[in-house]
């Protein structure tokens, strides 16, 4: 196994990373050079590799789900909901779009990223300072933390912690009990910061984490905060309605299976993706 030179030019960022190998990407040989992902970006000089995604499934989706965090455990989803009066934590089945089971996050709160810690389920609120805990077999509310300082935005299990996004480029690495903070990383890409960091989901010892208000997402190395890999969502159908914030956002990882589940806020459809290295053609 070996690393790839990655080389992304966008409307929002410039990539100029080594693409770690992971389980879920499939590459093509040889790599291609990176097209233009916006009509004013220049050409990089270098031979990259840009990962499209495929759309493998196609699953039906709450399109009044304003989905915050989304994760998969044991043949199920679970996805934490925002927006203050809408705002819930609930088991979904895939095949139907079914919610199985169904808790409101506390009224006046905005919920938003979601984890699974042992046999519970931990969420954020975004401004609200609270950090709540449920009962992963029935979602019954187990106990609330209120001095949470920082606000809430994506939030996953990586190894013995907790790793929690706020909007910026930094990353917090927080006890599971106490929900300190054990470490930090800042993120970049290219060398600079890479902020609107939200939703997150830790494949194949990568953090994944969703650009807010863009079609991309990173791949982030836990030490050292380096972006290692960018995936391309701009081909999934998205948000059909009006709303500016029905972007993408929500990423849950099957590790059995080995199946990248994406969708995003107010979105009817959940994609099971897979990942192609670019043509040099496209």
């Amino acid at each position: 196994m070996h690393a790839r030179l990655l080389f992304l030019v966008g409307p929002v960022f410039l990539v100029f990373v080594f693409l770690a190998p992971i389980g879920w990407a499939r590459q093509a040989e040889p790599p291609a050079p990176a097209p233009s992902l916006g009509p004013d970006a220049p050409q990089p000089p270098q031979l990259v590799t840009v990962y499209n995604v495929e759309v493998m499934a196609t699953y039906p989706h709450d399109p009044g789900a304003f989905t915050q965090g989304l994760l998969w455990h044991e043949g199920w989803l679970y996805e934490s909901t925002g927006r203050v009066g809408a705002s819930r934590v609930r088991k979904v089945d895939l095949a139907t779009g079914r919610v199985e089971r169904d808790r409101p996050i506390p009224f006046g709160q905005f919920g938003e990223g979601l984890a699974l810690w042992e046999d519970e389920l931990i969420s954020l609120t975004w401004r609200d300072g609270v950090v709540h805990r449920w009962r992963l077999s029935d979602l019954a509310p187990v106990r609330s933390f209120a001095d949470y300082p920082y606000e809430g935005w994506g939030l996953a299990r990586y190894e013995d912690a907790l790793v929690a996004s706020d909007g910026t480029a930094t990353l917090r690495f927080l006890d599971p009990d106490t929900y300190k903070v054990v470490r930090s990383i800042d993120v970049t890409l290219n060398g600079r910061p890479l902020a609107s960091l939200n939703e997150l989901e830790v494949v194949d010892g990568l953090i994944l984490a969703n650009i807010w208000k863009t079609d991309y997402i990173v791949g982030i190395d836990p030490r050292t905060g380096a972006v290692r890999a960018v995936i391309d969502c701009r081909a999934l159908a998205g948000y059909e309605g009006t709303d500016p914030d029905g972007v993408l956002n929500g990423i849950a990882w099957d590790a059995e299976g080995k199946r990248l589940f994406v969708t995003g806020k107010l979105w009817s459809k959940l994609y099971h993706i897979e990942l192609r290295a670019r043509q040099p053609a496209e």
